[in-house]
């Protein structure tokens, strides 16, 4: 194992952000930790990475314990943030050089790495430019780079596509396909439920600082079954009629947000006209009407009760 986490918990003035998470995570695999904004996945990160203590639990990165062996085991992982962690005013080469020499790379092997991982990140025509001139999109993925300059053996990265362009996402999200490909174990958080599935290998789904399930994205398919999502675009008022979907015989939850509703049912179409003419009945007006099969926003809505991004 790449990695293993046991017990993990940290609390912050009484208000538990991971409550007693277990964790374990191949050698050579892309697992994806799943959930919404305060689920705990920022915070495990942080953990992980040894830049926050836990109140309890274990973490062994490579058969090392962080804790007795800090040193050794960083020098396994590389680091991702959510924040921007470069020197505006530098240009991108100078960015990872002064990280590679933060790692003790030095000379035509430092020289070499830059050129590569400005390759890797899609910027080696951009490496002298400034920082301060780049689009965001552009700096996240030299974040990304500043994070391989010592060729980690797991990379964690932590909401790397949050905020940028389409382009640039695509970029990062190939990129992390060709590190895997090349070796890299990956730890991945997101909040966006297509970049798990088109990523990650296994996939932890957290809300309120617990695991809810993990596995393979077909493993946590079978949590739901069969069951189908309805998302209806409409603006479905709190109390009487979500209380009344709830009611209809089949369905398994109901959630709203952004002008969405959601209900998971076994068979969704068995349902549709119970809940349209509920609906029509609490006076709200339908825009739109589909039906997919069980996806990891059908298990999160099955295990939580409510959307990814509630």
């Amino acid at each position: 194992m790449i990695l293993e986490v046991k017990g993990l918990t940290k609390s912050y003035n009484g208000h538990p952000a991971v409550a007693g998470i277990d964790l374990e995570m191949k050698d050579g695999e892309v697992f994806g930790l799943l959930g919404p904004n305060g689920a705990g996945k920022s915070t495990t990160i942080s953990m992980v990475s040894g830049l926050v203590k836990p109140n309890a639990g274990s973490i062994r990165i490579g058969g090392i314990d962080i804790f007795q062996d800090p040193l050794a085991s960083r020098r396994l992982i590389g680091v991702v943030p959510q924040d921007i962690a470069l020197y505006p005013t530098l240009t991108a080469r100078e960015n990872l050089a002064f990280w590679g020499h933060m790692y003790g790379q030095s000379g035509a092997d430092l020289r070499k790495r830059v050129d590569e991982v400005l390759e890797l990140v899609g910027l080696a025509d951009r490496a002298n430019q400034r920082i301060d001139k780049y689009s965001g999109g552009m700096k996240r993925r030299i974040n990304i780079g500043a994070g391989l300059m010592h060729r980690p053996k797991l990379l964690l990265m932590d909401e790397p596509t949050v905020g940028i362009d389409p382009q640039s996402r695509n970029h990062i999200l190939d990129t992390v396909k060709e590190l895997n490909r090349q070796g890299t174990s990956v730890l991945y958080t997101s909040h966006y439920m297509e970049e798990v599935e088109a990523l990650c290998d296994r996939i932890a789904i957290m809300d309120l600082g617990k695991v809810m399930a993990c596995g393979s994205l077909n493993e946590l398919r079978l949590l739901v079954g069969d069951k189908d999502v309805i998302t209806i675009q409409a603006n479905v008022p709190e109390g009487k009629v979500l209380d009344d979907l709830r009611a209809i015989p089949g369905v398994d939850g109901v959630s709203k947000d952004d002008g969405h509703l959601r209900v998971v049912a076994p068979y969704g179409r068995k349902v549709l006209g119970d809940v349209v003419t509920r609906l029509a009945a609490g006076g709200v007006k339908v825009r739109s009407i589909d039906i997919k099969e069980p996806d990891l926003e059908g298990v999160f809505l099955h295990l939580t009760g409510k959307a990814l991004r509630d």
